[in-house]
């Protein structure tokens, strides 16, 4: 049987958002408090690809902290991508966490197809 999710990612695993950099051949992510142009945030900071200021972690909250002045500093679609490998690293982690085996697909619109098989 097959169901289809969607999720709203709080973004709360380290090792996760270490492994969507992997994923996305990023900068390893750095601890400490970052500035985002007229304020700052603490957490992991991720370097993404065009973007002026770094994208900030809050695992504790499961937040995101970013300026890209709505596109200017940085392309959004950077930010969905980390955002989408961030998700589907998560979602292996616990997979293989609970003994599940885990097939990916990417998909021609660019989503990402992942299927659990249950018991490995």
């Amino acid at each position: 049987m097959s169901h289809i999710v969607q999720i709203q990612t709080e973004v709360r695993d380290p090792t996760a958002i270490c492994s969507a950099c992997e994923r996305l051949r990023l900068p390893v992510p750095m601890r400490g408090t970052f500035k985002l142009y007229s304020t700052s945030a603490t957490g992991l900071g991720v370097r993404l690809p065009d973007w002026r200021y770094p994208v900030v972690c809050d695992t504790t909250s499961g937040t995101v902290a970013y300026d890209n002045f709505n596109g200017h500093w940085g392309p959004q679609h950077r930010l969905d991508n980390f955002l989408q490998a961030y998700a589907v690293e998560k979602t292996r982690i616990e997979a293989r966490r609970k003994g599940h085996s885990v097939t990916e697909q990417t998909l021609a619109d660019g989503s990402i197809k992942l299927v659990v098989q249950v018991g490995g």
